[in-house]
């Protein structure tokens, strides 16, 4: 079993619902602190800060991504870029779907077919993936560039 601990830090006055910050500081040991707030169209928050929406979609784009590299280590596949832009869809009670976009760039272009079905299984191991209660999905492209 794996524990993670992080303290989200708050201070101010509720004194109405228009009137409080929602502004707070996400800690974890050994890091600098992530400065956090609402999002600001539906939670009043400050859109210079992280929000829980935008760090679930990262969560799910960096562990995709980890996984990824880790595999293509394993299968012989050498990467140089990887770049993921990730969305994420959800109403006022919840999200929909997660829909990662990496671009890859490996070196060898005969093993593009091999690099993209290495997402599948990315996908299979990544253990945020799993947890979640809605599809996350990707649609991967791959450039071969030889050095």
């Amino acid at each position: 079993m794996h524990s993670y601990e992080v303290k989200v830090q708050w201070s101010g006055a509720t004194t109405g619902y228009r009137d409080y910050s929602r502004n707070h500081e996400v800690h974890a040991p050994d890091r600098p602190p992530l400065p956090a707030s609402a999002d600001p169209v539906i939670g009043r928050g400050d859109g210079d800060r992280w929000n829980p929406e935008l760090l679930l979609v990262a969560s799910l784009s960096e562990c995709h991504m980890l996984w990824y590299l880790h595999l293509c280590v394993e299968a012989g596949i050498v990467v140089t870029d990887y770049r993921d832009t990730a969305t994420g869809a959800m109403d006022n009670e919840r999200f929909h779907r997660v829909l990662l976009r990496p671009r890859v760039t490996i070196t060898d272009p005969t093993r593009a077919t091999d690099a993209r079905a290495l997402h599948s299984e990315a996908h299979k191991r990544c253990f945020i993936a799993n947890s979640m209660n809605f599809p996350v999905d990707h649609e991967p492209e791959i450039v071969a560039r030889a050095d």
